[in-house]
């Protein structure tokens, strides 16, 4: 019986302002006040961001590789902002998100250069579905009915720059994923 190398679940995300999630968590519990968060779980500020390329299960001794691609990043910081709330995925919805609107495509530019970045340094292939920029504040605990879907508050009105993308290992625990960040770039 052979052994399975060690794995480690793996995501790249471009890391939002400290203020930016606590606007974030505060917004998301007033709008999932009273009955709309029975089966909610909001996320602690600490960990939302924005995932750039989920990567999965993959094995240990990718983890550096994955690093070197990050220095091989080419981008610049872009300006963008909060957009609408949104239920995802939008039939049998498993977490609330926020949609990240960006004018000028430089974070779908970003999002494809670090997919690039990544192919080249690993067997991992990019999802074919169309980049979509949001960021999560709210999952659904196992077995919670489907939310209620009324009308939420409008998200913050808050535009932010993107500067920095990080290598991140998703820790996955009962009350919620724990996240470590492995490598980071600047833009």
């Amino acid at each position: 019986m052979t052994s399975r190398p060690p794995t480690a679940r793996l995501f790249l995300a471009a890391e939002l302002p400290g203020e930016v999630r606590a606007e974030l968590s505060a917004w998301a519990r007033a709008a999932l006040a009273g009955p709309a968060r029975t089966g909610v779980r909001i996320l602690d500020p600490d960990t939302l961001h924005l995932t750039l390329c989920f990567l999965g299960s993959r094995p240990v001794e990718e983890i550096g590789a994955f690093g070197g691609a990050l220095d091989a990043l080419v981008g610049e910081p872009c300006e963008v902002s909060l957009g609408a709330p949104v239920w995802l995925p939008p039939r049998r919805p498993r977490a609330l998100a926020v949609e990240v609107v960006d004018e000028h495509d430089a974070l779908a530019d970003l999002q494809l250069a670090a997919a690039t970045a990544v192919e080249a340094v690993s067997s991992w292939t990019a999802e074919r579905r169309r980049f979509r920029a949001h960021v999560t504040v709210a999952r659904m605990r196992a077995g919670a009915a489907e939310p209620h879907r009324g009308e939420l508050a409008a998200t913050p009105p808050r535009r932010f720059r993107v500067e920095r993308v990080s290598l991140y290992r998703s820790w996955l625990a009962p009350g919620g994923a724990r996240y470590e960040t492995l490598a980071s770039r600047e833009l």
